[in-house]
């Protein structure tokens, strides 16, 4: 793992963590879903004007946003370090059997000297025959 994408998972928790700080010191709107139904007055329903969004909403917004773009980028980076570069860096990978001679700048392949076999020692015939 590279140190940029522990830095941006290590931002990601404390992202989350100070968004669900900011969301739980909201104040309650009173309602929710309950509000949409009958009983509410017309200026509270869906139709109602927009409230002034306190420093905790705009907060929410802002650490949400944060959010959502850090774990784009980290499903991104992360997906792409289970890629090959290449389809043939995967191929080098695995390798050959034998490891292959280096090419010199003359088109022939270079080739470790040679040693002359060594020649066996010369065998004289037993004395007394």
């Amino acid at each position: 793992m590279s140190l940029l994408y522990t830095l941006l998972i290590i931002l990601l928790v404390v992202d989350g963590l100070v968004l669900t700080l900011v969301v739980l010191m909201q104040a309650g709107k009173g309602g929710g879903l309950a509000a949409m139904g009958g009983g509410s007055a017309a200026t509270e329903g869906i139709m109602a004007g927009r409230q002034a969004a306190t420093v905790f909403t705009r907060a929410s917004w802002i650490c949400g946003g944060v959010f959502m773009a850090l774990a784009l980028i980290l499903s991104i980076m992360s997906s792409r370090a289970q890629q090959p570069a290449s389809i043939l860096e995967q191929d080098f990978r695995q390798g050959p059997a034998g490891t292959p001679q280096p090419v010199v700048p003359g088109g022939a392949p270079e080739t470790a000297p040679t040693q002359p076999a060594p020649t066996p020692p010369e065998q004289t015939p037993p004395p007394g025959r």
